[in-house]
């Protein structure tokens, strides 16, 4: 394949990359106006494509929905959609369950859906669960199923809809959270309010001040072209990937992740400041299938193209972010007369590579996406690891075993293997783990599955810090003694959230010292997420391992403020009472999580555990029986109510 033939160029770090923090003077934000003058090409095909329209002022050339009356009712609530003095405006129920009038502040997203955004005083602004479907131009709500009232977390006005948080960081470009603690309020900003070419290349102050010659943070750069293999009719790279700088900038926005660290530095790698999902029950099938709404780059990661050193851009235009039509993206790299023909696929002319390589699974109501695990359809793995057949999509009637000839083992069989009973499946996870042909999320989601000190200890010496990070996190278990000497040279690793994890397993270590450093390291990563309940919690759980349980019990009041009834606040403040001898006040603060969230199994776990420390065997036979009736799944909850009943019930 000639070099005109590949669609795009993988993303390289220049030496300004290393330097983006530190580099004299700082570099800055230029905005999209200072490229266009040298670079027309581009911008034209970016003009316009969804990182353009990612997110807009509103106003009659940017809000597609129906704002001229119109109406939607929700389990009771009806929003009004409606046009005051040249403002679109939303009629609908806030945080007090009555209903106001809210200015639309900004549209986001275009296609196939749009969502609006609404601005408050405290600097919160928040995305309106009733969204509008660009394509059936109808208004739909995005839990359609379960009514969202006024105080449930997933309310429009709650911490889950807030776009300073959960949103801006992937919409728009130099984005500064500007979250204060003391105020509880937000002052966020962004250097330009859609994704634009710096959310991409990184601050381009110095590759303008030197005229375009170099200076840019992260370029287009790659000596390597695709040339076709007449043998097997499959392109290959002319020259090894060195580098992963493209996959992982775009799995920033791409990834179903978290944030370790605010402090992006465009063209380190992505673990250094998001932790990436593994492929963990209800977020990923088995066999790595999408399940919950996960994105493209966990997908991605696992499959074949990328080992072979495809990138984003092979495929999508990097400023329209468009495909070829058709097969045209995949005929690249794949010869057309020996893969797209009935022999290859088994059906007719004309069929399409991505119904059966990567299906399309609908999230947020309209939102179809492609799974780009680029998968072998295997019908023959369902039945043992429980993840969809891609073929019963449009066959339903077939066996699992249909016309399909045998095909080598595959990890996921392991990964099912050890999602169902690890004991059993303690080998063959151990020899995923230490293959190091397979895809390292693979191998970092088997460490998570696995209970082997030995194996476990290996894996902190792998290339790849999601290994070594899943190494960490599963030895954190283990007894102090065990883990500190394992973890006190990963308390310096060059990756932050391996660093940040090492330093927080070595508390109550005889090696806690070493990762003093990392340890403030990670106290800084969860303060900075101060508008998140999950830091407040975690940070409560340091405070009770280090025995000061008044800041421990600040933490958790904290997280109960902002999530007023998710049960993990009144679990983590029972504890914290536990510990502090105060068992009335664990029995209160028990029963105030349960009037808030009654169909908690956590809660009615904890609480029975709290009877059976205050001698009340029956009450505690009943709240543990509770928690088992809640989650019927949940082994630790079927094992403690089995033991409380043989040593609790009368004779």
């Amino acid at each position: 394949m000639s070099r005109g033939l590949r669609h795009g160029l993988i993303l390289t770090v220049t030496m300004a990359a290393a330097a983006c923090r530190h580099a004299s003077p700082p570099l800055t934000f230029v905005g999209r106006s200072s490229c266009e003058g040298c670079h027309a090409a581009e911008a034209a095909r970016w003009r316009g494509s969804h990182h353009d329209r990612a997110m807009q002022v509103a106003g009659p050339d940017t809000v597609l929905g129906d704002f001229d009356g119109a109406t939607f009712t929700h389990f009771g609530v009806t929003t009004t959609f409606l046009k005051k003095e040249g403002k679109f405006v939303a009629r609908t129920d806030g945080p007090d369950g009555a209903l106001h009038d809210y200015e639309i502040a900004y549209t986001f997203g275009v296609d196939p859906l749009q969502q609006y955004l609404i601005r408050f005083p405290d600097g919160r602004i928040q995305a309106l669960n009733v969204c509008w479907d660009t394509r059936s131009r109808r208004w739909f709500h995005l839990y359609p199923n379960e009514p969202v009232p006024h105080d449930d977390i997933l309310h429009w006005t709650g911490i889950y809809q807030n776009w300073n948080d959960m949103c801006a960081e992937c919409h728009s470009t130099g984005v500064v959270k500007g979250y204060d603690r003391a105020k509880d309020t937000f002052q966020t900003t962004f250097s330009e309010i859609d994704v634009s070419c710096e959310a991409c290349h990184g601050p381009g102050s110095r590759h303008v001040a030197l005229k375009g010659n170099g200076g840019l943070v992260v370029t287009l750069q790659d000596p390597a072209t695709w040339i076709m293999d007449a043998t097997t009719g499959i392109a290959k790279r002319s020259q090894p990937r060195a580098l992963h700088t493209e996959v992982e900038a775009c799995g920033r926005c791409h990834a179903r992740r978290g944030v370790v660290s605010r402090d992006y530095v465009y063209g380190r790698p992505l673990m250094d400041t998001h932790r990436v999902s593994l492929l963990t029950p209800g977020t990923y099938y088995a066999d790595g299938q999408i399940q919950d709404e996960d994105y493209e780059y966990g997908s991605f990661s696992q499959s074949k193209m990328y080992a072979a050193g495809v990138t984003c851009t092979d495929c999508h235009d990097p400023h329209t972010s468009k495909t070829l039509p058709g097969n045209g993206a995949c005929a690249k790299c794949h010869d057309p007369a020996r893969f797209d023909v009935p022999a290859h696929h088994h059906h007719a002319a004309g069929s399409t590579c991505t119904s059966c390589h990567m299906p399309t699974t609908t999230y947020m109501v309209v939102h179809a996406r492609h799974d780009h695990g680029f998968k072998v359809p295997r019908p023959d793995l369902s039945a043992k690891t429980g993840a969809p057949n891609v073929c019963a999509r449009c066959h339903p009637d077939q066996p699992s075993r249909w016309w399909w000839r045998p095909k080598p083992p595959h990890w996921s069989e392991t990964i099912a293997g050890g999602r169902a009973d690890p004991m059993a499946a303690a080998p063959a996870l151990a020899a995923l783990i230490g293959d190091g042909t397979q895809p390292a999320i693979v191998r970092a989601t088997a460490l998570t599955l696995t209970r082997d000190v030995r194996v476990e200890a290996a894996a902190l010496a792998d290339r790849d810090p999601l290994v070594r990070d899943a190494a960490v996190l599963t030895l954190a278990e283990a007894p102090p003694a065990t883990r500190g000497p394992l973890l006190a040279p990963l308390a310096s690793d060059p990756i932050r959230t391996v660093r940040i994890d090492a330093g927080r397993a070595l508390v109550g270590t005889p090696d806690a010292p070493r990762g003093a450093s990392a340890l403030e390291e990670w106290k800084r990563s969860q303060q900075d997420e101060a508008d998140r309940p999950e830091a407040h919690l975690n940070l409560c759980a340091l405070d009770e391992e280090l025995g000061d349980l008044d800041a421990a019990d600040r933490e958790c009041r904290a997280a109960i403020r902002i999530t007023p009834r998710s049960p993990a606040g009144y679990v983590n403040l029972a504890d914290v009472h536990r510990a502090a001898g105060r068992e009335a006040d664990v029995d209160a603060t028990l029963r105030a999580g349960l009037a808030v969230a009654p169909d908690s199994a956590a809660l009615w776990h904890a609480l029975g555990l709290a009877l059976v420390r205050q001698r009340r065997p029956e009450e505690a036979l009943e709240a543990l029986h509770k928690a088992t009736q809640l989650e019927p799944g949940d082994a630790r909850f079927a094992e403690v109510y089995r033991i409380a009943k043989s040593e609790l019930s009368s004779p």
